[in-house]
């Protein structure tokens, strides 16, 4: 996606540096705060449909400060994570367009609330990823903190479980995948499809290739 620079300059100025460094810290606040207090943060920030329409505005940005629901150990591994990309992508792409990235993300994610009744950060942060995948596909990870295993192949996985979703789900929820992913189609759609043509090209020749040697 190309960003007119007219747009850009203009906007500019309401960009925020470092901004999934206060996302993430808003998160691991969420997670400590609904740890160790009896209050249930979550069904306060949760992006509901019936929420929003009864007044409860601030959901509309709170639910982007949900951690994921898991353990301790997986929550630290997850917000570095989401540290390490998100500030990744904004040194690639600036702080305009990633912030913009990160807008188009979240109204798609309230369009989903709106269609559905009900939507978190999921497709969100996976919209992150995705778009890091795409621009660095071969950093690697090590998977259970053991199995190395580039990027690359993480979001091509998630590519083929949100096409499958899409085709097995009903409206209601192919809708979700469309919206709620608008930013990956917007700004990367080009980046992965060539990244697909390419991996596909490269595992067809090493078959051709083993299929060759053993003739």
């Amino acid at each position: 996606m190309k960003i007119p620079y007219n747009v850009e300059r203009t906007l500019r100025r309401y960009s925020i540096s470092n901004l999934m460094t206060y996302i993430v810290a808003a998160m691991a606040a969420v997670y400590v705060i609904d740890l160790v207090l009896p209050i249930n943060l979550y069904s306060y920030m949760m992006l509901t449909r019936s929420g929003i329409l009864s007044g409860q505005i601030w959901r509309l940005v709170s639910f982007v400060a949900l951690p994921p629901n898991a353990s301790l150990l997986w929550i630290i591994f997850s917000l570095y994570f989401y540290w390490m990309i998100g500030t990744t992508l904004e040194n690639q792409w600036g702080t305009f367009k990633f912030n913009l990235f990160y807008l188009v993300g979240t109204i798609g994610s309230i369009i989903a609330c709106m269609i559905t009744g009900y939507a978190d950060n999921y497709y969100l942060n996976m919209s992150l990823f995705l778009a890091f995948a795409a621009l660095n596909p071969n950093f690697q990870l090590m998977l259970f903190f053991i199995i190395p295993i580039k990027v690359k192949y993480i979001a091509l996985l998630d590519v083929v479980l949100f096409v499958y979703s899409f085709i097995v789900g009903g409206w209601s929820a192919r809708a979700t995948i469309i919206v709620a992913l608008a930013n990956i189609w917007l700004f990367l759609g080009g980046d992965f499809i060539n990244t697909i043509r390419r991996e596909s090209s490269y595992w067809k020749t090493r078959y051709n290739f083993r299929k060759n040697m053993r003739g």
